[in-house]
């Protein structure tokens, strides 16, 4: 008898030990930065993250939205040079450094007096023509900025205006990451204005995450691929741009650097993996302004990079570049 108990405890936990550990989907939306989010992370247990999820938002706002008034970026947009910036503003600025010398300033965050000119900022839009342009490009170009040692903003010129909207979201998607990585969460998908991380799978189906990659002409999901402990940033003109009310001049949201003048290119949508989200970001939106030969050149020396660029060629149809990394991730 006793040894009757002794195999039946012996095999009830064993098992007690083989059984699968329960897996919660834990969930947020919202609406933040000017747009919205979608945030899964699968747990043994269900959490909300909501208070801090909210605290990440609040901070990246206080430290680098243009449209908050007394937020960091916008005092030292009005000449305010005594601002002691605060970490997410430094990492921000060193990495918006090294993509604009790496892109030789096709990424440049001080285009904001332009993207603010043609209507796409939180200033008032200017009628601009070329010589309009010209005297704005003096305010142009991040070789002119500089972080101090005592954690300021230098400007060479004070009118030099800072816009970070175009890596400062893939930067918060980056600092969520950050935030469930210290929480032991090890696997999840996170989504703002339809950029994305991506850390290891999803447990729930035991395969990777899916990611939908949009058609710029049909709205629709053109292809999808699987993800996985990376990031995606995508950049197009299919959805941010303005019509001219008077003319009728369609302008584009991407603006060249080099010029001044937005960039209405045959380039229909870029999607990037990188890393970190920051940089698909940073890189997603040089590329845009970056002619297609240009963008392709550059990625051919890249090996931290992978794309998707759809655009259309010199008869009007529409073609796709796609890296070979990029390739291996889409699903048949």
């Amino acid at each position: 008898m006793k040894r009757f108990l002794l195999i039946w405890s012996v095999i009830f936990l064993a098992s007690c030990g083989s059984k699968e550990p329960e897996i919660f989907k834990n969930q947020n939306y919202g609406a933040a930065l000017g747009t919205t989010y979608s945030l899964t992370y699968l747990a043994d247990k269900e959490v909300d993250y909501q208070k801090e999820i909210d605290s990440v938002f609040a901070a990246v706002n206080k430290s680098m939205s243009t449209y908050i008034s007394d937020s960091d970026i916008s005092k030292i947009n009005k000449g305010d040079s005594t601002i002691v910036v605060d970490l997410m503003f430094q990492e921000v600025f060193l990495l918006s450094k090294e993509i604009y010398e790496k892109t030789e300033g096709y990424f440049d965050p001080t285009v904001g007096p332009l993207v603010n000119a043609w209507g796409f900022g939180p200033e008032k839009q200017m009628a601009l023509d070329s010589a309009s342009v010209d005297s704005l490009m003096n305010y142009v170009g991040f070789d002119k900025v500089f972080l101090t040692p005592k954690k300021t903003i230098r400007k060479e010129k004070i009118k030099i205006y800072f816009d970070f909207n175009a890596i400062a979201k893939g930067y918060t998607i980056d600092r969520l990451a950050v935030l469930l990585d210290n929480k032991g969460i090890q696997n999840y998908l996170l989504e703002v204005g339809g950029e994305l991380v991506a850390k290891g799978e999803n447990i729930l189906q035991n395969r990777p995450w899916g990611i939908a990659v949009t058609d710029p002409e049909a709205e629709r999901a053109k292809i999808s691929i699987r993800l996985k402990d990376r990031a995606m940033a995508s950049s197009g003109n299919y959805r941010k741009f303005r019509i001219d009310s008077i003319t009728g001049k369609k302008y584009v949201h991407t603006i060249d650097p080099k010029t001044g003048f937005t960039k209405n290119a045959n380039t229909l949508a870029v999607n990037i993996l990188a890393a970190t989200c920051a940089e698909a970001d940073a890189y997603a939106t040089a590329f845009m302004a970056m002619d297609l030969d240009t963008a392709v050149a550059f990625l051919t020396r890249q090996s931290d990079l992978d794309a998707y660029i759809i655009y259309l060629d010199e008869t009007g149809e529409t073609q796709e570049f796609m890296t070979t990394g990029f390739r291996t991730l889409v699903m048949e």
